[in-house]
């Protein structure tokens, strides 16, 4: 026997044992084990570096240390179910199909929480004018995180007014994602600590060498804004350049985010502190909070219901995920989609079949300009099944970044999560959902301009793609389960 044979032996163990590993202890999803056992299979020694970096789960302990920090929201909840109770005549408006939503969405983690004040930005540069407005009037705290927060033009104003209040006294907390951030240098962030401010990283990286991240593959993907407590901001923009509109190559970039005041806040804020005591290992009681007022009292800003939620690969069950598929399956009229990306799995395309099944219509605008051009031919492949199923397919003129479902005339979705895999299942996320024929009637008006601005997909457009591109679309779906 030469060494080839034992190579060989080598090669067979080491898959069968990543295998097991897939099946037994990371439990992932059927699709994703046979996406990789077939990179393992063909790309033996690269095809292993890949699985470390962006294929291996969660540690238990990870997973547990996130639990074990978690600030579980009984004190805040039970503030807002009095304040609800008490206008028990409200709640009654809504529908039976409502009421399937919030149960749902209630079972997932979130309570209803009532009379917010909801402002929609639909571009970048009219949410970071607003958000610094808050910033500079902020008295006595300021927490965020985002994704990508860069040492660029838009990053160095936030930087230095956060530096600023910092100095005034404000209580400062900011969390950024060690690989959405990877290009801001450390320095970058050390300045806000300098000035009395508190910073810190997400799964940050071995010995601090970004290139060695065996976690790089699970982002925190959130962008939560909380300021004193009363004004919250998340959706689709980060802090950046170009989500501002300042490159042409993916310009004009729309995206969607919103600026909530009311009850609602209080779970931006819960979601926030959940990240913060695991990132900087705090033990505080809810007590703690509540006294530095993180949480003031409930009042009645605005009319619109909501429910936020928030997953992550340290949960059991994708519940953003789902709770989309439940808004998808109720909806009796219509739906409306926006996102970069769209590679559903079997679950959500399921979702989807259905509610054409069910004479609902269906239009989904992704961009025409990808920033990820593997991405946006799967997305492609999977489209072209549902323009044949009957669903209107729009490419939005510049850079489409908004993570939005609209379902009938009274639910809005607006927050963080792609439609792929990577949101539903490897990131941190969270989403707004908002009961207000206002607000949903509000966004068809924004919807019904980006159709202006984009062209339709239909069976012709996909017809007159070279063979090449159809080639390469199907090989690359292939992988779709673990892009």
């Amino acid at each position: 026997m030469n060494a080839w044979f034992w190579v060989f032996i080598a090669y067979i163990t080491i898959n069968f044992l990543l295998f097991i590993s897939m099946v037994f202890f990371e439990r992932k999803k059927l699709s994703s084990i046979i996406s990789w056992m077939t990179v393992l299979t063909f790309l033996p020694i690269v095809g292993y570096l890949f699985y470390i970096v962006f294929g291996s789960g969660l540690s238990i302990r990870v997973k547990r240390m996130i639990a074990n920090h978690r600030l579980y929201e009984v004190e805040y909840d039970e503030a807002i179910t009095e304040f609800l109770s008490s206008n028990d005549d409200l709640v009654k408006e809504f529908t039976k199909q409502d009421e399937g939503v919030i149960k749902c969405c209630y079972n997932y983690g979130s309570i209803l929480y009532p009379f917010n004040d909801v402002k929609i930005f639909c571009w970048g540069e009219d949410k970071l004018k607003a958000l610094l407005v808050d910033l500079e009037n902020a008295k006595k705290s300021i927490n965020m995180e985002y994704y990508i927060f860069a040492d660029d033009e838009t990053g160095k104003k936030v930087m230095n007014l956060l530096i600023k209040k910092a100095k005034e006294g404000v209580k400062v907390r900011f969390i950024y994602d060690s690989v959405g951030s990877h290009r801001a240098p450390r320095r970058f962030f050390r300045k806000l600590k300098k000035a009395g401010g508190e910073v810190a990283e997400f799964f940050p990286p071995f010995a601090h060498i970004r290139l060695i991240n065996l976690k790089m593959n699970y982002r925190n993907h959130k962008k939560i804004v909380v300021i004193d407590g009363k004004i919250a901001y998340t959706g689709g923009t980060n802090i950046r350049d170009d989500h501002i509109g300042k490159k042409k190559r993916v310009s004009p970039w729309r995206d969607a985010n919103v600026r909530i005041e009311g009850t609602g806040v209080y779970a931006l804020q819960n979601a926030f502190l959940n990240d913060w005591r695991y990132v900087k290992k705090e033990n505080y009681t809810a007590k703690f909070y509540n006294d530095e007022g993180l949480f003031p009292k409930p009042k009645t800003l605005g009319y619109t219901f909501l429910q936020v939620l928030t997953s992550g690969p340290d949960s059991p069950v994708p519940t953003i995920k789902e709770a989309f598929i439940k808004l998808i399956t109720n909806a009796e009229k219509s739906v409306l989609i926006q996102t970069p990306y769209f590679v559903p799995d079997e679950s959500f395309s399921t979702a989807l079949r259905i509610a054409l099944a069910s004479g609902v219509k269906v239009k989904i605008i992704i961009p025409s300009k990808p920033d990820y051009r593997t991405i946006f031919m799967v997305s492609l492949s999977y489209l072209k099944e549902f323009v044949e199923l009957g669903t209107e397919v729009f490419l939005y003129d510049g850079f489409m970044h908004s993570k939005v479902i609209v379902v009938d005339d009274d639910k809005l979705s607006i927050g963080t999560c792609n439609l792929d895999n990577r949101s539903f299942s490897l990131n941190f996320e969270d989403t707004v959902i908002m009961y207000s024929k206002e607000l949903n009637a509000e966004y068809r008006k924004i919807f019904a301009t980006d159709l202006e601005q984009s062209q339709q997909a239909d069976l012709n457009y996909f017809k007159r793609k070279k063979w090449m591109t159809k080639f390469l679309q199907a090989i690359f779906r292939l992988f779709s389960p673990i892009l």
